[in-house]
């Protein structure tokens, strides 16, 4: 196994911590010695074993030389766990090969101990793959002001997420509809605006395979503060916290309110004011499920950091657009975004694209 298949196992590993690391990063490690791996591990729960020391468990004797490979930098201090860059030092591993360095201030310079203990470390391998996995981690630490925000789209071939009687169910085939409840246990918030909770009324909850540490916030977004009390995700306190979130020039007023107090209501007079507030309350990502006229809103106050973009064989030929209230631009001034997946959902095609991939120095 060469080091670059080792760091691609490293970030296979680093996922399977989606939905129960958060707020600590994806992270994935893998130890070789004379091309064998021998040893490997992720980090499974938040405030459990690092990567880095599961593996070194599971080799042993065998770390003596070896080179351990880690999608991000090891920690340097004493957090819930000992330091890993004394583990490393310890166990005798010879050389360190890192993806990303730890923006963390708290955790971060593992490179310069490791160096200075006599190991040969090299940072930068595979950095905008592994950016891309730790995306919520990395904006986080240097991004202050907002959350990461997402949106999810799920559209026909020619571009519609609905048909012209404003029917959505269902674009997108079941395989992709479970991916998009894994996709949420990752996030710290679900958002869509108040026409989608609307005509749709989804639980925002995530359901399937993946229990996130926390059910996510789920959030309406309205501009004109009439909710519906009687939706679901008004209406079902045990799965998540819930929240309806008014922006505009006129606050809150007494009728806003729903009938119960579970429910948190907000004001903000715009929409970056609003998830400039979701961050000081400790919302750090956000994955905004639609609609039409939100995701256009989103993109024209320039808070979109990622999409996800399902697109379905199906061909409406007319319906519900799925960027709504855009300025028509030149191809010449067009800015290119970041293709960070592609794959297949069943007959759907799944596209990652992110505006920019948040890389710290290496």
């Amino acid at each position: 196994m060469t080091e670059r298949e080792a760091m691609e196992l490293c970030l296979e590993l680093a996922r399977k911590g989606w939905g129960r690391v958060s707020p600590s990063p994806l992270v994935g490690a893998v130890l070789l010695k004379d091309g064998v791996m021998v040893g490997e591990g992720h980090y499974a729960e938040f405030g459990g074993s690092h990567s880095e020391v599961v593996a070194l468990e599971i080799a042993g004797a065998n770390a003596l030389g070896s080179t351990c490979v880690v999608n991000l930098e090891p920690c340097s201090h004493y957090g819930k766990t000992p330091p890993c860059t004394d583990a490393l030092i310890s166990a005798g591993v010879a050389r360190v090969v890192i993806a990303n360095l730890d923006p963390n201030p708290e955790a971060g310079g593992g490179r310069q101990v490791l160096a200075d203990a006599g190991i040969d470390v090299e940072a930068g391998a595979m950095a905008e793959e592994a950016a891309a996995l730790n995306a919520h981690f990395l904006w986080y630490h240097t991004r202050p002001s907002r959350p990461f925000v997402a949106v999810k789209l799920a559209t026909s071939i020619d571009g519609y997420i609905a048909d012209s009687a404003g029917d959505s169910k269902w674009i997108s085939g079941s395989e992709a509809r479970n991916w998009v409840q894994q996709l949420r246990a990752g996030f710290d918030a679900i958002a869509v605006g108040r026409k989608t909770a609307s005509a749709d009324n989804p639980a925002l909850t995530v359901r399937g395979k993946i229990t996130p540490r926390h059910q996510p916030r789920r959030l309406i977004f309205t501009r004109s503060g009439q909710i519906d009390a009687n939706l679901k995700v008004l209406n079902t306190p045990s799965r998540g916290p819930a929240g309806v979130v008014k922006v505009g020039q006129t606050g809150l007023s007494e009728g806003d309110r729903g009938p119960d107090g579970h429910v948190q209501w907000s004001h903000a007079e715009s929409l970056v004011g609003a998830f400039e507030d979701l961050r000081k309350q400790g919302v750090a990502s956000v994955l905004c499920e639609g609609g039409a006229s939100f995701a256009g809103e989103l993109f024209r106050a320039d808070l979109v950091d990622r999409m996800y973009w399902i697109q379905s064989p199906k061909w409406l030929g007319d319906g519900v657009r799925a960027f709504c209230g855009l300025s028509a631009g030149t191809l010449s001034e067009a800015k290119s975004w970041v293709v960070t997946e592609r794959r297949t959902l069943g007959e759907d095609t799944l596209l990652v694209l992110d505006k920019e991939l948040c890389l710290p120095a290496s």
